[in-house]
């Protein structure tokens, strides 16, 4: 992994910092204002009782300049004083002539012209964005907030709407400026020999505003009628109130009216009123009657030209599998299933497995809900890139109440590939890697989907130990992995019995894995093969479930010599040398995964992710059960665990402006074996082991990053073998905190803390005592790392870079566990920094 040594670079650091702290004190940021014109420094919202202040917060005009995580108009200051627009002007018009002259010279050349007028336009637009928006370091930062007295009046008249909003009729805003606000004892130290009539000229052009609230009286809604001269349209409403959002003895709350009036108007949609619209729909609010009171009547228009709402009918739908396909001289051909028509070209879907998608049926009443879901069902096959439905209204007038359907697709490029290339650098060596997946869309004619891909790379890892045997003098080698995996998904549930369309809304599949992975490291070599079986569905667009009945695998490890005598120079030597003999692995498993964020993470949003495992279920059935036998399958020497697994992870996603998030996340898991297995061992003879991959690790670039991947832990046992094994637990509580920030156009910044461990359930002896989880010290286990971090987003992928450092180490010695201050130092353990370069946020 790659190693940074901080003390090397402590001295440029204080040089740069002392230069900095010297220009931005020196130069003050009211040279960058004009005539007449001040800086605004602060805003302060006063009053506020009984609202969240980040709701009225939202409504200002003017914000002043962000000072965290790092002040950006000293920064756009400190670029101000490098800043020349003459000289860039003057080298604008120069190289506008130069490309004059130089087209000229290119005479009837349209290829050469061409070039040059595309060089020229990137070129102009490089200096004229310099001009316009500053050098690098002023766009870094942020230009000075001009002090505007009339944003500050528009501002005012918008809490006050606001708060009327929200049912403070009586709610009285009003601005002023307050006393500007003393310079920073910074800058008084750099300017103690300046004149006070100097800083008292700096601080009148300041401006600190405030808005003084006046809440008032909250007032509530005593009274909820209804006025609909439509008694169908009555009755539907007055049916459905168990679900209304609008209630007496509420606060009067105009957001609130909203989301009833657009619930009123998809209920109407969802029952057959397919020309609804929320227009028809008004509250009145009558705050006459009694004092800080509501009544609010709710009133449903009939159409203008009618005295009454029409429902409507599906009569007929019709299904283009090909829309935007044209061949001249030739229909398409018509194939009718259960009253639908599918009409194509040529056929390439099965027509059963789109009957089974489409909730638009012929003879129902309109659907806004089933539309919406036809739509959401088509587009979740990945074989359509464009799903429309589309309603018509016969010709005939006779024909009132009657809609013809028509869902148009177009089908997706049937095979697609893509090949990535790349590479890591793990202990001090270039590993580069390739993947390569093919997805085979239509592949059997049902709508299926059929992934297949080649993985193969080469990463670097730190030997044991060097050639005399001392693991400080150990070098690198690359280590090799390649792998490959068929995927086919089916867009229904496999089962042996007839489903209809019963789960047709939970968008149903079913999939087929199977993959082969190699790994050769210098400690063991080690290949397995998996199968599964899955049945996924979802409950909503945010909440997905996966039941995999039939999950097996068998995995084979050929050991180093040197690799198995330092795993049997462990505590738990026996069973770690055990988990890696030939095992077969059948287990069941369930994950229910909850995710309302979009797939860049800029919504304020919820991830929830549980999973259960069930491994070796009933493995006495399959296997033999004696001492000696170890519960191998046969005669085969290829043992079955039966284990338990369990794990949470919850994250939360904090919005705090359109490019600033707080985020916090919590992990917790369980391992453990069911039954003792025997094995043939004198100093432990049996003992409860699982498969080594369903251990539980910690550590790394998703995890407590300030540690190498999978090398946290165990508890406060400390590790003998700096850091070169991974360290297996049965249990996993870990966390982590990140303020993520923008620096500049797409790239982010961010400042964390992680803090996590694992540990094992039962007693392995005394030498292992401090592995195990205890109730009464596990906190005290606690490992903590903190860093800063680096992400470029190029919005279809997002490059991460963090760097970690240990603060609490719980494998060190009592009382020394607070590892801070040894950054960088190369005394006992590892407190160097720690990078991590991945793709995609951590969590």
């Amino acid at each position: 992994m790659i190693r940074l040594s901080w003390p090397r670079w402590r001295g440029a650091y204080w040089v740069l910092g002392a230069a900095a702290v010297a220009q931005l004190t020196g130069c003050s940021p009211m040279r960058l204002l004009g005539p007449k014109q001040r800086l605004l420094t602060a805003v302060r919202i006063e009053g506020v009782r009984q609202l969240e202040r980040e709701s009225l917060e939202e409504l200002l005009r003017q914000r002043p300049n962000r000072k965290f995580p790092v002040p950006q108009l000293a920064i756009y200051n400190l670029g101000y004083t490098f800043y020349n627009p003459e000289r860039l002007q003057t080298k604008l018009d120069t190289t506008l002539y130069e490309f004059k002259q130089r087209i000229a010279a290119a005479g009837t050349d349209s290829v050469a012209v061409g070039r040059l007028l595309q060089k020229r336009e990137r070129r102009i637009q490089k200096l004229q964005r310099k001009l316009d928006k500053g050098n690098a370091i002023m766009r870094i930062g942020e230009p000075p907030v001009v002090y505007d007295s009339a944003l500050t009046a528009v501002t005012t008249d918008q809490i006050g709407i606001y708060m009327r909003s929200k049912g403070f009729f009586r709610t009285r805003v009003s601005a002023a400026e307050a006393p500007p606000e003393p310079l920073g004892p910074l800058a008084r130290l750099f300017r103690a020999d300046s004149a006070k009539h100097a800083e008292a000229q700096a601080r009148s052009r300041r401006v600190t505003v405030v808005y003084n609230v006046e809440e008032g009286p909250r007032f509530k809604i005593t009274q909820l009628r209804y006025d609909i001269p439509d008694t169908a349209v009555a009755r539907l409403i007055r049916a459905d109130t168990t679900r209304q959002l609008l209630h007496v003895g509420q606060y009067y709350d105009e957001g609130l009216i909203g989301q009833e009036r657009s619930r009123l108007e998809a209920l109407l949609k969802n029952r057959g009123y397919y020309d609804f619209k929320a227009q028809y729909i008004t509250l009145e609010a009558d705050t006459s009657f009694a004092p800080t009171t509501v009544r609010l009547l709710v009133q449903v228009a009939n159409p203008d030209d009618a005295d009454r709402h029409q429902q409507y009918r599906v009569r007929r739908v019709s299904f283009i599998t090909d829309a935007g396909l044209n061949r001249f001289g030739l229909q398409r051909d018509t194939v009718r299933r259960n009253g639908i028509d599918y009409l194509a070209y040529n056929h390439r879907f099965s027509t059963r497995i789109l009957d089974r998608k489409l909730l638009v049926r012929p003879g129902e009443q309109y659907s806004l809900l089933n539309t919406i879901q036809t739509q959401r069902q088509l587009s979740g096959l990945d074989v359509f890139r464009y799903v429309a439905v589309n309603y018509q209204k016969p010709a005939n007038d006779s024909l009132r109440g009657i809609l013809d359907a028509t869902v148009s697709t177009t089908p997706q490029k049937r095979i697609q590939q893509n090949t990535e290339l790349g590479g890591t650098v793990v202990a001090n060596r270039p590993g580069p890697f390739v993947n390569y997946r093919v997805r085979v869309r239509n592949a059997f004619g049902g709508a299926e989907v059929l992934d297949i891909g080649l993985r193969a790379g080469l990463e670097g890892q730190f030997a044991l130990a060097g050639s005399d045997g001392n693991p400080n003098t150990r070098q690198s080698r690359l280590t090799t992995q390649f792998g490959a995996n068929v995927n086919l998904t089916l867009p229904q549930f496999l089962v042996p019995w007839h489903t209809n369309r019963y789960f047709t809304n939970y968008s149903p599949r079913t999939r087929l894995t199977a993959s082969f992975t190699y790994v050769d490291r210098q400690q063991y070599k080690r290949t397995n093969l998996e199968a599964t079986y899955d049945y996924i569905w979802q409950r909503n667009i945010f909440h997905q479930f996966i039941l995999t009945p039939l999950d097996i695998s068998l995995v084979r490890s050929k050991l180093d010599t040197s690799f198995r005598r330092t795993l049997a120079q462990q505590p738990n030597g026996a069973a770690l040398l055990q988990a890696f003999q030939p095992v077969l692995v059948p287990s069941i498993n369930a994950t229910s995964l909850y995710n309302d964020n979009d797939f860049t993470q800029t919504l304020d949003g919820r991830y929830l992710r549980l999973f259960a495992e069930l491994g070796g279920p009933f493995r006495s059935l399959y296997t033999a059960n004696g001492e000696a036998s170890n519960h191998d399958v046969g005669n085969s020497n290829v043992t079955v665990y039966d284990f338990i697994r369990l794990n949470a992870d919850y994250r939360r996603y904090h919005k705090l402006s359109t490019r600033q998030f707080f985020v916090w996340r919590v992990n917790g898991g369980l391992a453990t074996a069911l039954t003792r297995t025997q094995f043939n061992s004198v100093q432990q003879p049996s003992g409860y082991i699982i498969p080594y991959d369903r251990y539980l690790f910690a550590g790394g670039g998703s995890s407590v990053r300030a540690w190498l991947p999978r090398r946290l832990g165990t508890g406060s046992l400390a590790n003998t073998t700096a850091g070169l094994l991974e360290q297996p637990g049965e249990v996993l509580l870990e966390g982590s905190v990140e303020y993520r920030f923008p620096i500049y156009d797409f790239i982010y910044g961010a400042a964390f803390t992680d803090f996590g461990n694992v540990w094992t359930i039962r007693h392995q002896g005394d030498a292992q005592s401090n592995a195990q989880f205890a109730f009464n010290r596990f906190y005290r286990e606690i490992a903590v790392g903190s860093g800063l971090g680096v992400r470029f987003d190029f919005t279809f992928l997002i490059v991460r870079l963090d760097f970690a450092a240990k603060v609490h180490d719980p494998t060190a010695p009592e009382g020394k566990r607070f590892v801070l201050p040894q950054l960088g130092k190369n005394g006992q353990g590892d407190y160097r920094v720690q990078p991590n370069i991945g793709i995609g946020y951590p969590f």
